[in-house]
């Protein structure tokens, strides 16, 4: 299966795990490809080195490039499609529409209610990481 995380799901689970770790979790036993493209990747990096997040990051005993480039050890890189038009109402979430479609994605994860309010892109579902993983479960059934 393969994904799409936006900013916010990747950054949950590489700060906080819970659910958006889990899906990490999964890319790291390999059960799931995640797609990402270059504007996705460089916007975690801008966000993971916000000051705000730097006491929880240190709490964990690593730092925002570490976290970092593990997270693009998991992804493969794909050029984002150019969208003929602005698709959701938030422009910026277009590069995730973008990228799904580039890498052939299977969901796009988000809690952005600017995406899930779309719930689909192409026949690409767009659902939370709880989504994501139920339906990870029932493929490995």
């Amino acid at each position: 299966m393969r994904l799409v995380l936006d900013t916010n799901t990747a950054l949950s689970g590489l700060i906080w795990q819970g659910i958006p770790g889990a899906v990490l979790d999964a890319a790291l036993a390999r059960r799931i490809q995640l797609i990402s493209s270059i504007p996705l990747l460089a916007e975690l990096e801008g966000v993971l080195s916000r000051p705000k997040f730097q006491q929880v990051i240190s709490q964990r005993g690593v730092n925002p490039a570490d976290l970092f480039d593990g997270y693009v050890a998991l992804v493969e890189c794909v050029i984002p499609v150019t969208l003929e038009v602005p698709v959701s109402r938030d422009p910026d979430d277009d590069q995730i529409l973008a990228a799904a479609v580039s890498g052939d994605a299977d969901l796009i994860v988000t809690g952005d209610e600017d995406l899930l309010v779309l719930a689909d892109y192409r026949q690409i579902p767009i659902v939370s990481a709880r989504d994501a993983l139920s339906r990870l479960e029932q493929a490995g059934r």
